[in-house]
């Protein structure tokens, strides 16, 4: 390339990284919760599938004190919001996902979600977590204030962690840290046949088959010496890779096996069945037509957005829409996720629509709330509005899965009145006032 050219380009995206980062909305995080608040009138949405019309929330500490349904503030001496008429539900949840590890896609730098090689079970998401992020605060603004920050790439990628989506650094934000391992299903590229791909012979079905069979026996015999390594005492030399794997053999890191037909996620779900593990099951496309197999093995299952085209052309084109519905209804445990990062901020719209699709609106809401928090580990802390648990959940004015009608007045993460002003509501006001000014 042309030396004149590099430098254009170098001077484009620097000129893109500096813009995005003196253009964007400083907020800090909230300070601790300092006294106990009480919430009345509103219609909570609990998570796990009740819903109370009228109720108080007391919460203290960062805690949940109690959850009524008299109307009735049980003690005195407590902040009091008055929320008539509005919505609270928990705080959404956005599982598998690369937010706080991307942050512009067109600068390299700031891309920290892949690593090289096929077996990385000791890198660790939280780590590389930004809390600086910009994106996280638009996010908050829908309701969604809890994400599982995942890394991608390879066949064992890593472990993702928990976090919550206000703090000063990636101690602050963790909620539980390794929460899963994550791995993809090694599968067989679908053969076209012919010439493509500008001219280039496309490999053989049979050479692409051999080349699966022998990925799968290379992750065999990883999770095979892997697990002999758990098994040892203390090993004279530490192999990162295998210590990593401890905590999944140990049932306190949980699997987490993309696959999408029903042939891999049955190869998967046996795999994991193999070594002791059940796992759970991401992406699961073809999971409807294996529902009797995955709820003798008891798995849970994150499917991907409803918006998408079938993968098979002959597939009913409105499975992707009926997919989590499907499921859910037979008695699996389903959680809703959107590729990506920029994108979670329609997540519960997404679960909106699963519910124009055969999902009971309170279930639909727990795929983004309870469900999710089971399938990483945190149901005991957060998850649902009960007492006990984080407070962290939110006030709308009206459905929160409806895109209409969400709209999140006040947010609580542990408790602390969180700030919910982001870049895109400083330029939609700053617009607005120029245009409003202009007709003066």
């Amino acid at each position: 390339m042309h030396t004149n050219m590099k430098n254009y380009l170098f001077s484009l995206a620097l000129s893109a990284s500096s813009l995005m980062c003196f253009a964007q909305a400083n907020i800090s995080p909230a300070p601790k919760q300092s006294k106990t608040i009480a919430i009345t009138g509103s219609t909570i949405h609990i998570g796990n599938g009740t819903v109370i019309e009228n109720g108080t929330i007391l919460f203290g500490n960062g805690k949940i004190i109690s959850v009524r349904a008299d109307g009735q503030v049980p003690q005195d001496d407590v902040v009091k919001i008055n929320a008539t008429g509005k919505h609270i539900y928990p705080g959404f949840i956005a599982a598998t996902t690369n937010l706080g590890l991307v942050e512009i896609e067109a600068v390299k730098a700031t891309l920290d979600f892949q690593e090289i090689g096929d077996f990385n079970s000791h890198i660790r998401s939280i780590v590389a977590y930004n809390t600086d992020s910009k994106v996280p605060a638009t996010l908050r603004s829908n309701g969604i204030l809890m994400a599982q920050p995942t890394p991608q790439g390879g066949t064992v990628s890593g472990s993702s962690s928990v976090v919550q989506l206000d703090a000063w650094n990636w101690e602050d934000a963790a909620l539980r840290k390794d929460d899963a391992m994550h791995m993809t299903w090694p599968v067989t590229p679908r053969f076209r046949g012919g010439f493509g791909g500008g001219g280039r012979f496309q490999t053989s079905p049979e050479l692409l088959a051999e080349r699966t069979q022998t990925a799968i026996a290379q992750l065999n015999t990883f999770f095979a010496e892997a697990k002999a390594y758990s098994e040892m005492g203390k090993p004279e030399v530490i192999n990162t890779r295998f210590e990593a794997m401890k905590r999944v053999f140990s049932g306190d890191e949980k699997l987490f096996i993309a696959a999408e037909s029903q042939k891999d996620i049955v190869a998967a779900v046996n795999f994991g069945k193999k070594f002791g593990i059940t796992p759970v099951i991401t992406g699961a496309d073809e999971a409807y037509l294996i529902i009797d197999f995955l709820k003798e093995n008891n798995i849970t299952l994150v499917v991907k957005q409803p918006h998408a085209l079938p993968n098979n052309i002959d597939d009913d084109v409105n499975m992707p829409y009926k997919n989590a519905a499907v499921l859910a209804n037979a008695g699996l445990n389903v959680v809703l996720s959107i590729d990506g990062y920029w994108q979670q901020r329609n997540l519960p719209f997404m679960a909106g629509t699963v519910t124009a699709w055969g999902l009971d609106k309170e279930k639909a809401l727990s795929t983004i709330t309870l469900n999710a928090a089971k399938a990483m580990g945190i149901d005991k802390t957060t998850g649902s509005i009960e007492t006990g648990k984080d407070a962290t959940f939110f006030i709308s004015a009206g459905d929160a899965l409806d895109m209409r009608t969400n709209k999140v007045e006040q947010a609580f993460i542990q408790g602390r009145d969180i700030n919910l002003d982001n870049l895109h509501k400083q330029l939609d006001k700053k617009f607005s006032d120029k245009y409003t000014a202009d007709k003066k």
